[in-house]
């Protein structure tokens, strides 16, 4: 009862929050997930900052990998995609313009961190939620899967290998899901997985000598980073070391 009326003092205090819709889809007797959000928002994100975002994942394309440069709203939108999924299947209303999905399990890699007390490092702590996640994909309910920075602690050769490994074994299970990255040698797993899997990105641009971001997601792979300007900004001097070092 407290829950229940917690969820009608949410809908009470944003009434122009709308209702999901919540529908189960099947394929090959298999259920299959569905998820379309019109103009998602962040619900702990005031009207005037928040900026909304579509995304739809289903049969193609069953997920997205998300580039961008720093602070441009990759991790933001998975917290936003994954925030809203547990507001409709609690019975809540929902920061978007529209939100349709199928029941889902919701599986994430956000906020990882190491542990000195368990001497674990921040790479093992995702390998073994990783692992959490691939165990809920072989559920009875289809996974949504919000994969932040995907094996950002390894070198780029073994890291192509195993997401490709993760996301191609997840997809095989059913599952739906994003993926962000900063190492644009990932986004070659839309042109592997194709169509089950695609490109989007979020760019920034300089205006008057300042970064400016619009946290609008965009078809494709990001074209540029920012990481050597935000370097400039807080005073680190990367222009005084030779182009290539021996």
């Amino acid at each position: 009862f407290e829950a229940i009326s917690a969820l009608a003092g949410y809908a009470f205090d944003h009434p122009w929050d709308p209702f999901p819709r919540l529908r189960s889809t099947e394929e090959n007797g298999r259920p299959s997930p569905i998820l379309v959000g019109e103009r998602i928002g962040h619900p702990l994100l005031p009207a005037g900052q928040c900026v909304p975002n579509s995304v739809r994942l289903g049969t193609a394309p069953r997920a997205l990998i998300v580039s961008g440069s720093n602070m441009s709203g990759k991790s933001t939108f998975l917290r936003t995609v994954g925030i809203n999924v547990v507001l409709a299947q609690a019975g809540a209303p929902v920061r978007a313009a529209s939100l349709e999905l199928s029941p889902l399990a919701i599986g994430a890699t956000l906020r990882v961190q190491d542990s000195l007390q368990a001497g674990r490092s921040r790479f093992m702590a995702e390998l073994l939620r990783l692992r959490v996640v691939t165990e809920l994909a072989r559920g009875p309910t289809p996974l949504l899967f919000l994969l932040d920075e995907l094996l950002h602690g390894t070198n780029s050769h073994d890291r192509r290998r195993g997401a490709e490994a993760v996301v191609r074994g997840l997809i095989a299970r059913g599952a739906i899901g994003l993926v962000t990255t900063h190492d644009l040698a990932l986004t070659v797993l839309a042109d592997a997985l194709a169509p089950e899997v695609e490109n989007v990105h979020f760019a920034d641009h300089f205006e008057n000598g300042a970064m400016k971001f619009d946290y609008l997601m965009r078809p494709g792979v990001v074209e540029h980073s920012n990481a050597l300007e935000l370097m400039r900004s807080v005073g680190l001097d990367v222009d005084s070391l030779p182009v290539s070092v021996t």
